[in-house]
Protein backbone atom coordinates (compact mmCIF):
# COMPACT_ATOMS: atom_id res chain seq x y z
CA UNK A 1 0.00 0.00 0.00
CA UNK A 2 1.68 3.05 -0.99
CA UNK A 3 2.41 5.93 1.66
CA UNK A 4 2.75 9.69 1.11
CA UNK A 5 6.51 10.23 2.12
CA UNK A 6 6.96 13.83 4.17
CA UNK A 7 9.96 16.03 2.69
CA UNK A 8 12.00 16.92 5.64
CA UNK A 9 12.76 20.71 5.56
CA UNK A 10 15.02 23.36 7.40
CA UNK A 11 12.92 25.25 10.06
CA UNK A 12 11.96 28.86 8.87
CA UNK A 13 14.45 30.27 11.50
CA UNK A 14 17.61 28.07 10.76
CA UNK A 15 16.59 29.51 7.10
CA UNK A 16 16.30 33.58 8.29
CA UNK A 17 19.75 32.87 9.86
CA UNK A 18 21.75 31.81 7.14
CA UNK A 19 20.61 34.58 5.07
CA UNK A 20 21.23 36.70 7.23
CA UNK A 21 24.72 35.15 8.10
CA UNK A 22 25.45 35.68 4.08
CA UNK A 23 24.77 39.25 3.70
CA UNK A 24 26.43 39.83 6.79
CA UNK A 25 29.60 38.01 4.98
CA UNK A 26 28.90 40.00 1.77
CA UNK A 27 29.24 43.22 3.61
CA UNK A 28 32.15 42.91 5.10
CA UNK A 29 34.06 41.48 1.55
CA UNK A 30 32.92 44.69 0.12
CA UNK A 31 33.55 46.98 3.59
CA UNK A 32 37.31 45.45 3.35
CA UNK A 33 37.61 46.42 -0.46
CA UNK A 34 35.66 49.19 -0.96
CA UNK A 35 37.61 52.56 -1.01
CA UNK A 36 36.84 53.82 2.21
CA UNK A 37 36.77 57.98 2.63
CA UNK A 38 39.94 59.71 2.44
CA UNK A 39 41.64 56.25 0.88
CA UNK A 40 42.46 55.78 -2.87
CA UNK A 41 43.78 52.64 -4.60
CA UNK A 42 46.82 53.44 -6.86
CA UNK A 43 49.10 51.27 -9.14
CA UNK A 44 52.55 51.05 -7.90
CA UNK A 45 53.74 51.33 -11.47
CA UNK A 46 52.95 55.22 -11.61
CA UNK A 47 54.78 55.91 -8.05
CA UNK A 48 58.80 56.33 -7.46
CA UNK A 49 59.36 55.03 -4.52
CA UNK A 50 62.43 56.02 -2.36
CA UNK A 51 64.22 55.00 0.58
CA UNK A 52 65.33 57.45 3.69
CA UNK A 53 68.92 57.05 4.64
CA UNK A 54 71.72 58.54 6.56
CA UNK A 55 74.55 60.78 4.35
CA UNK A 56 75.84 63.42 3.51
CA UNK A 57 74.04 66.64 2.35
CA UNK A 58 75.35 69.15 -0.34
CA UNK A 59 74.21 72.18 -0.09
CA UNK A 60 74.66 73.69 -3.41
CA UNK A 61 72.19 74.43 -6.12
CA UNK A 62 72.40 73.58 -9.89
CA UNK A 63 71.64 76.64 -12.47
CA UNK A 64 71.84 77.24 -15.74
CA UNK A 65 73.52 80.94 -16.44
CA UNK A 66 74.01 82.81 -19.41
CA UNK A 67 77.10 85.02 -20.82
CA UNK A 68 76.81 88.67 -20.45
CA UNK A 69 79.52 91.26 -20.91
CA UNK A 70 81.13 92.03 -17.79
CA UNK A 71 80.52 96.10 -18.80
CA UNK A 72 78.12 97.74 -21.47
CA UNK A 73 78.38 100.99 -22.67
CA UNK A 74 75.07 102.80 -24.09
CA UNK A 75 76.02 104.73 -27.16
CA UNK A 76 73.54 107.84 -27.68
CA UNK A 77 73.22 110.88 -29.36
CA UNK A 78 74.03 114.04 -27.24
CA UNK A 79 72.68 116.12 -29.98
CA UNK A 80 70.17 115.35 -32.93
CA UNK A 81 71.18 115.76 -36.56
CA UNK A 82 71.16 114.60 -39.39
CA UNK A 83 73.52 111.18 -40.32
CA UNK A 84 76.44 112.32 -43.05
CA UNK A 85 78.78 109.46 -42.66
CA UNK A 86 78.84 105.74 -40.87
CA UNK A 87 82.39 105.06 -39.91
CA UNK A 88 82.75 101.75 -38.73
CA UNK A 89 80.57 98.53 -38.67
CA UNK A 90 77.77 96.56 -36.28
CA UNK A 91 80.37 94.00 -34.44
CA UNK A 92 83.70 96.30 -35.33
CA UNK A 93 86.31 96.04 -32.05
CA UNK A 94 86.47 100.09 -31.09
CA UNK A 95 89.64 101.62 -29.67
CA UNK A 96 88.59 104.75 -26.79
CA UNK A 97 87.86 108.04 -28.62
CA UNK A 98 87.50 105.97 -31.84
CA UNK A 99 85.18 108.28 -34.33
CA UNK A 100 81.90 106.17 -34.75
CA UNK A 101 79.29 108.48 -36.90
CA UNK A 102 79.22 112.06 -38.08
CA UNK A 103 76.16 114.15 -37.79
CA UNK A 104 75.56 117.60 -39.19
CA UNK A 105 72.89 120.01 -37.82
CA UNK A 106 72.79 123.38 -38.97
CA UNK A 107 70.83 125.04 -36.55
CA UNK A 108 73.04 123.67 -33.42
CA UNK A 109 75.93 124.80 -35.57
CA UNK A 110 74.67 129.07 -36.22
CA UNK A 111 73.73 128.85 -32.44
CA UNK A 112 76.91 127.34 -31.35
CA UNK A 113 79.09 129.67 -33.51
CA UNK A 114 76.62 132.73 -32.27
CA UNK A 115 77.16 131.57 -28.66
CA UNK A 116 80.84 131.58 -29.39
CA UNK A 117 81.30 134.92 -30.95
CA UNK A 118 79.56 136.10 -27.50
CA UNK A 119 81.47 134.79 -25.24
CA UNK A 120 84.88 135.62 -26.71
CA UNK A 121 83.84 139.55 -27.34
CA UNK A 122 82.47 139.34 -23.63
CA UNK A 123 85.99 137.86 -22.50
CA UNK A 124 87.40 140.75 -24.37
CA UNK A 125 85.63 143.34 -22.87
CA UNK A 126 86.66 142.25 -19.68
CA UNK A 127 90.49 141.58 -20.82
CA UNK A 128 89.92 145.36 -21.65
CA UNK A 129 88.54 146.43 -18.51
CA UNK A 130 91.61 144.67 -16.68
CA UNK A 131 93.84 146.40 -18.35
CA UNK A 132 92.46 149.70 -17.55
CA UNK A 133 92.81 148.78 -13.72
CA UNK A 134 96.52 147.72 -14.38
CA UNK A 135 96.85 151.54 -16.19
CA UNK A 136 95.19 152.88 -12.83
CA UNK A 137 97.45 151.09 -10.81
CA UNK A 138 100.38 151.90 -12.33
CA UNK A 139 99.31 155.49 -12.02
CA UNK A 140 98.41 155.51 -8.92
CA UNK A 141 102.47 154.09 -7.96
CA UNK A 142 103.41 157.08 -10.56
CA UNK A 143 102.09 159.16 -8.49
CA UNK A 144 103.01 157.87 -5.05
CA UNK A 145 106.78 157.78 -6.54
CA UNK A 146 106.54 161.90 -7.10
CA UNK A 147 104.78 162.67 -4.28
CA UNK A 148 107.46 160.76 -2.46
CA UNK A 149 110.07 162.87 -4.27
CA UNK A 150 108.30 166.29 -4.24
CA UNK A 151 108.54 165.52 0.04
CA UNK A 152 112.23 164.61 -0.13
CA UNK A 153 112.65 167.60 -2.17
CA UNK A 154 111.39 169.56 0.36
CA UNK A 155 112.44 168.15 3.55
CA UNK A 156 116.19 168.74 1.86
CA UNK A 157 115.27 172.62 1.41
CA UNK A 158 113.45 172.48 4.95
CA UNK A 159 116.93 171.06 6.00
CA UNK A 160 118.90 173.78 4.46
CA UNK A 161 117.10 176.96 5.26
CA UNK A 162 116.49 176.02 9.41
CA UNK A 163 119.99 176.79 10.25
CA UNK A 164 119.93 180.19 8.25
CA UNK A 165 116.79 181.53 9.10
CA UNK A 166 118.05 181.28 13.09
CA UNK A 167 121.10 183.35 11.85
CA UNK A 168 119.02 186.07 9.92
CA UNK A 169 120.26 184.81 6.75
CA UNK A 170 116.65 183.56 5.26
CA UNK A 171 113.45 185.84 6.11
CA UNK A 172 111.14 184.55 8.19
CA UNK A 173 108.40 184.48 5.42
CA UNK A 174 110.57 182.02 2.95
CA UNK A 175 111.12 179.74 5.86
CA UNK A 176 107.42 179.89 6.58
CA UNK A 177 106.33 179.04 3.30
CA UNK A 178 109.09 176.83 3.13
CA UNK A 179 107.38 174.50 6.83
CA UNK A 180 103.82 174.79 4.80
CA UNK A 181 105.41 173.13 1.99
CA UNK A 182 106.82 170.71 3.47
CA UNK A 183 103.56 169.69 5.71
CA UNK A 184 101.48 169.82 2.61
CA UNK A 185 103.77 167.23 0.86
CA UNK A 186 103.67 165.10 3.80
CA UNK A 187 99.59 165.50 3.92
CA UNK A 188 99.74 164.54 0.09
CA UNK A 189 101.65 161.61 0.15
CA UNK A 190 99.93 160.09 3.16
CA UNK A 191 96.78 160.99 1.31
CA UNK A 192 98.12 159.11 -1.91
CA UNK A 193 98.72 156.09 -0.04
CA UNK A 194 95.24 155.66 1.73
CA UNK A 195 93.86 156.23 -1.89
CA UNK A 196 96.30 153.58 -3.45
CA UNK A 197 95.38 150.86 -0.45
CA UNK A 198 91.46 151.53 -1.08
CA UNK A 199 91.90 151.66 -4.88
CA UNK A 200 94.12 148.11 -4.74
CA UNK A 201 91.23 146.88 -2.15
CA UNK A 202 88.58 147.26 -5.16
CA UNK A 203 90.71 147.00 -7.70
CA UNK A 204 91.81 143.08 -6.45
CA UNK A 205 88.28 142.31 -5.83
CA UNK A 206 87.39 143.56 -9.25
CA UNK A 207 89.56 141.52 -10.62
CA UNK A 208 89.17 138.19 -8.87
CA UNK A 209 85.09 139.06 -9.88
CA UNK A 210 86.79 139.44 -13.49
CA UNK A 211 88.63 136.61 -13.81
CA UNK A 212 86.10 134.11 -12.09
CA UNK A 213 83.68 135.45 -14.63
CA UNK A 214 86.37 135.25 -17.29
CA UNK A 215 86.59 131.29 -16.15
CA UNK A 216 83.10 131.20 -16.82
CA UNK A 217 82.91 132.24 -19.94
CA UNK A 218 85.53 129.94 -21.01
CA UNK A 219 83.88 127.51 -19.34
CA UNK A 220 80.65 128.28 -21.71
CA UNK A 221 83.20 128.52 -24.68
CA UNK A 222 84.13 125.23 -24.20
CA UNK A 223 80.65 123.57 -23.66
CA UNK A 224 79.90 125.74 -26.98
CA UNK A 225 82.54 123.74 -28.80
CA UNK A 226 81.49 120.75 -27.72
CA UNK A 227 78.49 121.31 -28.91
CA UNK A 228 79.79 121.43 -32.22
CA UNK A 229 82.16 118.48 -31.58
CA UNK A 230 79.13 116.06 -30.42
CA UNK A 231 78.33 115.57 -33.58
CA UNK A 232 81.11 113.92 -34.54
CA UNK A 233 80.34 110.55 -31.81
CA UNK A 234 82.92 108.75 -30.62
CA UNK A 235 83.66 105.58 -28.89
CA UNK A 236 83.85 106.52 -25.01
CA UNK A 237 85.53 103.03 -23.92
CA UNK A 238 87.20 100.43 -25.54
CA UNK A 239 85.01 96.92 -26.97
CA UNK A 240 83.10 95.81 -29.04
CA UNK A 241 79.79 97.89 -31.25
CA UNK A 242 76.83 95.83 -30.95
CA UNK A 243 73.61 97.18 -31.84
CA UNK A 244 74.45 99.50 -34.53
CA UNK A 245 72.47 99.75 -37.30
CA UNK A 246 72.22 103.60 -39.00
CA UNK A 247 72.36 104.64 -42.92
CA UNK A 248 73.56 107.89 -44.03
CA UNK A 249 70.41 110.13 -44.46
CA UNK A 250 68.66 108.96 -41.25
CA UNK A 251 68.11 111.81 -39.12
CA UNK A 252 68.56 110.97 -34.87
CA UNK A 253 66.62 113.15 -32.54
CA UNK A 254 68.62 113.90 -28.86
CA UNK A 255 69.22 111.01 -26.80
CA UNK A 256 68.04 108.72 -29.09
CA UNK A 257 69.82 105.12 -28.25
CA UNK A 258 72.58 104.41 -31.45
CA UNK A 259 73.99 100.91 -30.41
CA UNK A 260 76.34 99.69 -27.21
CA UNK A 261 79.75 98.70 -26.58
CA UNK A 262 80.68 95.90 -24.46
CA UNK A 263 84.20 95.07 -23.25
CA UNK A 264 86.13 92.71 -24.89
CA UNK A 265 87.04 89.63 -23.50
CA UNK A 266 85.60 90.19 -20.32
CA UNK A 267 82.13 88.03 -19.24
CA UNK A 268 79.90 87.60 -16.54
CA UNK A 269 77.09 85.21 -16.04
CA UNK A 270 73.17 85.62 -15.08
CA UNK A 271 71.15 82.85 -13.83
CA UNK A 272 68.00 83.01 -12.05
CA UNK A 273 67.22 81.74 -8.91
CA UNK A 274 64.44 80.36 -7.40
CA UNK A 275 62.72 82.51 -5.28
CA UNK A 276 62.96 79.81 -1.96
CA UNK A 277 66.63 80.35 -1.96
CA UNK A 278 66.61 84.76 -1.66
CA UNK A 279 67.48 84.43 1.71
CA UNK A 280 70.24 82.70 1.67
CA UNK A 281 72.20 83.56 -1.41
CA UNK A 282 74.55 86.33 -0.49
CA UNK A 283 77.53 88.30 -1.85
CA UNK A 284 80.91 86.95 -2.51
CA UNK A 285 79.32 83.54 -2.32
CA UNK A 286 81.36 80.72 -4.36
CA UNK A 287 80.33 79.23 -7.45
CA UNK A 288 81.90 76.93 -10.34
CA UNK A 289 81.29 76.73 -13.99
CA UNK A 290 81.65 73.41 -15.51
CA UNK A 291 83.01 74.40 -19.45
CA UNK A 292 85.00 71.94 -22.43
CA UNK A 293 85.83 69.51 -19.07
CA UNK A 294 87.34 72.31 -17.29
CA UNK A 295 85.93 74.15 -14.16
CA UNK A 296 86.17 77.59 -13.77
CA UNK A 297 86.00 79.84 -10.23
CA UNK A 298 83.42 82.36 -10.01
CA UNK A 299 81.54 84.26 -6.78
CA UNK A 300 78.30 86.15 -6.40
CA UNK A 301 78.72 90.05 -7.41
CA UNK A 302 75.18 91.66 -7.64
CA UNK A 303 72.17 90.21 -6.58
CA UNK A 304 68.41 91.55 -7.72
CA UNK A 305 66.01 91.43 -5.65
CA UNK A 306 62.98 91.87 -7.63
CA UNK A 307 60.94 88.41 -7.63
CA UNK A 308 59.43 87.67 -11.68
CA UNK A 309 58.16 84.30 -12.30
CA UNK A 310 58.83 82.63 -9.23
CA UNK A 311 62.86 83.63 -10.09
CA UNK A 312 65.39 86.46 -9.23
CA UNK A 313 68.58 87.14 -11.03
CA UNK A 314 72.11 87.04 -9.54
CA UNK A 315 75.16 88.11 -11.57
CA UNK A 316 78.44 86.08 -10.59
CA UNK A 317 81.77 87.27 -12.04
CA UNK A 318 84.71 84.76 -12.95
CA UNK A 319 87.68 84.62 -10.28
CA UNK A 320 90.64 84.64 -12.39
CA UNK A 321 90.79 83.01 -15.95
CA UNK A 322 87.46 83.16 -17.63
CA UNK A 323 86.54 80.59 -20.80
CA UNK A 324 88.25 82.36 -23.83
CA UNK A 325 86.00 80.85 -26.01
CA UNK A 326 82.44 81.52 -24.64
CA UNK A 327 80.26 84.10 -26.92
CA UNK A 328 77.53 86.54 -25.58
CA UNK A 329 74.04 84.83 -24.87
CA UNK A 330 75.72 81.18 -24.36
CA UNK A 331 74.29 79.54 -21.35
CA UNK A 332 76.44 77.20 -19.24
CA UNK A 333 75.88 74.71 -16.63
CA UNK A 334 77.20 76.50 -12.59
CA UNK A 335 76.93 75.37 -9.36
CA UNK A 336 76.43 77.74 -6.92
CA UNK A 337 77.39 76.09 -3.12
CA UNK A 338 75.20 77.97 -0.15
CA UNK A 339 77.24 75.59 2.35
CA UNK A 340 80.07 73.12 3.47
CA UNK A 341 79.32 69.42 3.34
CA UNK A 342 77.79 68.02 6.25
CA UNK A 343 75.73 64.59 7.48
CA UNK A 344 72.33 64.56 7.61
CA UNK A 345 69.26 62.27 6.83
CA UNK A 346 68.40 62.25 3.30
CA UNK A 347 65.36 61.65 0.89
CA UNK A 348 65.68 61.66 -3.17
CA UNK A 349 64.41 65.06 -4.27
CA UNK A 350 61.24 64.65 -6.06
CA UNK A 351 58.39 66.96 -7.66
CA UNK A 352 56.55 65.58 -4.57
CA UNK A 353 57.85 68.65 -2.75
CA UNK A 354 55.94 71.07 -5.03
CA UNK A 355 52.46 69.60 -3.74
CA UNK A 356 52.89 68.94 -0.14
CA UNK A 357 55.32 72.03 0.35
CA UNK A 358 57.83 69.51 2.55
CA UNK A 359 54.80 69.49 5.07
CA UNK A 360 54.12 65.92 4.42
CA UNK A 361 54.92 62.71 3.06
CA UNK A 362 53.37 59.32 2.02
CA UNK A 363 55.29 56.68 4.06
CA UNK A 364 55.39 53.11 2.75
CA UNK A 365 54.18 50.43 5.08
CA UNK A 366 56.32 47.47 5.26
CA UNK A 367 54.29 45.07 3.22
CA UNK A 368 54.37 47.86 0.38
CA UNK A 369 50.32 47.49 -0.18
CA UNK A 370 49.56 50.62 1.68
CA UNK A 371 51.32 54.02 2.30
CA UNK A 372 50.07 56.62 4.97
CA UNK A 373 50.11 60.24 4.60
CA UNK A 374 52.96 61.54 7.71
CA UNK A 375 53.54 65.35 8.93
CA UNK A 376 57.53 65.48 8.30
CA UNK A 377 59.84 68.51 8.52
CA UNK A 378 62.22 68.64 5.55
CA UNK A 379 65.12 71.35 5.71
CA UNK A 380 67.72 71.65 2.93
CA UNK A 381 67.47 70.45 -0.78
CA UNK A 382 69.36 70.72 -3.87
CA UNK A 383 69.00 69.51 -7.28
CA UNK A 384 69.76 65.40 -5.72
CA UNK A 385 68.36 65.22 -2.41
CA UNK A 386 66.48 66.88 0.70
CA UNK A 387 67.14 66.98 4.15
CA UNK A 388 64.98 65.25 6.70
CA UNK A 389 64.95 67.28 9.92
CA UNK A 390 62.14 65.21 11.59
CA UNK A 391 59.27 62.41 10.95
CA UNK A 392 61.53 59.93 9.11
CA UNK A 393 63.66 56.55 10.16
CA UNK A 394 66.44 55.24 8.15
CA UNK A 395 65.13 52.72 6.48
CA UNK A 396 61.71 53.91 6.01
CA UNK A 397 60.30 54.41 2.16
CA UNK A 398 58.69 57.31 1.29
CA UNK A 399 56.82 58.13 -1.96
CA UNK A 400 58.56 60.79 -3.97
CA UNK A 401 56.94 61.17 -7.51
CA UNK A 402 53.87 64.05 -7.73
CA UNK A 403 51.18 63.68 -5.69
CA UNK A 404 49.23 64.97 -8.56
CA UNK A 405 45.05 63.21 -7.73
CA UNK A 406 45.87 62.48 -4.09
CA UNK A 407 47.49 65.28 -1.88
CA UNK A 408 44.50 65.19 -0.15
CA UNK A 409 44.07 61.64 0.84
CA UNK A 410 45.36 60.36 4.21
CA UNK A 411 45.93 56.33 3.14
CA UNK A 412 46.78 55.27 -0.19
CA UNK A 413 46.31 51.26 -1.52
CA UNK A 414 49.00 50.15 -3.55
CA UNK A 415 48.35 47.36 -6.27
CA UNK A 416 50.38 45.67 -8.46
CA UNK A 417 49.61 45.27 -12.88
CA UNK A 418 48.66 41.93 -12.13
CA UNK A 419 46.21 42.90 -9.42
Amino acid sequence: MDRVVETRRWPRTWVLAAAAGLLIALLLLFWSYAPREGSQTIATDRLTISLVRDGTFEDFIPLRARVTPLLTVYLDAIEGGRVEKVLVEDGAMLAKDQPIVELSNAELQLSTLARQTEVEQQINNMRSQELALSQTRLSNERAILEAGLALQKMRLQYNREAPLANRGFVTGKQFADTTAQLGYEQARLAALRRSQTNDERLQSSQLTQQRASMGSMQSGLAIARANLDALKLRAPVAGQLSGFNLQVGESLSRGQRIGQIDSPGRNKLMAGIDEFYLGRVQLGQKSSVDWNGKTYAAKVTKIYPQVQNGQFQVDFQFIGAEPADIQRGQTLQARLTLGDPAPARIIPNGAFYNESGGAFVFVVAPDGKSAVKRTVRLGRRNATAIEVLDGLDPGERVITSPYTGFADKDRLYLSTAKE
